[in-house]
């Protein structure tokens, strides 16, 4: 499959971003469909679109790999981070892992999908040839979060969970899908986002 990229970007102007695109938006599209078309054609169309969801939910629309909270520094990150938690806002946490370890490196979320915790970093950097354990800022670089974000959800390393078990030839569960990455947080939007994706996938060449 080619991917018609006008139909594509006149798509997401009409739906999700009714703004226009900028510069970088259109990169970070045109660096996933590249790597799609590059690695990955003959796979389900769904599984793009989702994929696609994903990092436009998790970049906070900008399609670029980003820090958590947006931050511009790893301190910036951690201290926001840090004052969210004692301000009750993340419950669902009980081990703060945005704190400085002994070797001075954070663990954060960075990426098109937020890779957070060492022990994600060091799995997820093996998988795809990368040291992440040493320098876990190259999880902000275009290439690497690609392959991060491909390789763990279509190999279900995130949670377990991948996106051949909510696509395939008898299921397309748009909701579920959130599983990949983190339970079933803003499940029905993302699966919005998944559909509107998947649509503008549908004009191939």
């Amino acid at each position: 499959m080619t991917i018609n990229r006008d139909f594509f970007f006149d798509h997401l102007r009409e739906k999700l971003f009714p703004n226009g695109l900028v510069q970088s938006q259109l990169d970070g599209h045109n660096a996933l469909l590249d790597a799609w078309e590059k690695e990955y054609a003959g796979e389900d169309d769904r599984w793009l679109a989702y994929i696609l969801a994903t990092a436009y939910h998790e970049s906070a629309h900008t399609m670029q790999p980003v820090r958590e909270t947006l931050a511009n520094s790893d301190l910036q990150a951690a201290q926001r981070l840090e004052a969210a938690w004692k301000a009750g806002k993340l419950r669902w946490v009980h081990d703060p892992y945005w704190r400085q370890d002994a070797s001075g490196n954070f663990w954060f979320g960075r990426g098109l999908v937020q890779l957070t915790f060492k022990t994600n970093y060091q799995k997820l950097g093996h998988a795809i040839g990368v040291n992440l354990v040493a320098n876990p800022a190259l999880a902000l670089t275009m290439t690497v979060a690609i392959d991060v974000i491909f390789y763990g959800m279509l190999n279900g390393s995130f949670t377990g969970h991948k996106l051949a078990n909510y696509f395939n030839r008898s299921t397309a569960d748009w909701v579920n899908a959130r599983k990949i990455i983190n339970g079933l947080d803003r499940a029905d939007a993302i699966a919005g986002y998944g559909r509107g994706y998947y649509a503008a996938l549908s004009y191939t060449v």
